[in-house]
């Protein structure tokens, strides 16, 4: 997980917080504070916030699914649907497993958990995949 964390210094990753955890074989997973950096007005998460995250989650994913010397993925689409709040001082967790994992095109679906292990978000990100000039 380190060399991914480095890899990510200094982007959005460091802005928001988002630390990789955990990679298996068909997913990705990472954790975000709900912070200053995070939260909106009323202190829950900012559901831009989530949307990062997902994308964060799934562009990852996707691109460690591929030869990085011929092919890159990047995303095309991305939707979620909120289901309930996280407050200021929590920490979330995301998990991108993949759907689809295609020539030209990925789909990932992505669900972000509070720390008792409730789901409060759940996304989708589309890749699409192209050749590296």
């Amino acid at each position: 997980m380190a060399a991914l964390n480095e890899r990510c210094e200094n982007t959005l990753n460091t802005a928001l917080g988002i630390v990789f955890t955990e990679l298996g074989t068909d997913y990705l997973c990472a954790e975000m504070p709900v912070d200053e950096r995070t939260i909106q007005p009323l202190g829950m998460l900012n559901g831009g916030a989530s949307l990062s995250l997902i994308e964060t989650l799934g562009s990852m994913a996707g691109n460690l699914c591929l030869d990085r010397e011929k092919y890159v993925a990047f995303g095309q689409s991305v939707t979620c649907n909120h289901i309930k709040p996280a407050f200021r001082g929590e920490m979330v967790r995301g998990k991108a497993m993949s759907v689809h994992l295609g020539r030209t095109s990925q789909v990932w679906d992505v669900s972000i958990y509070n720390q008792k292990g409730s789901r409060i978000c759940k996304g989708s990100i589309t890749l699409a995949v192209v050749s590296k000039p």
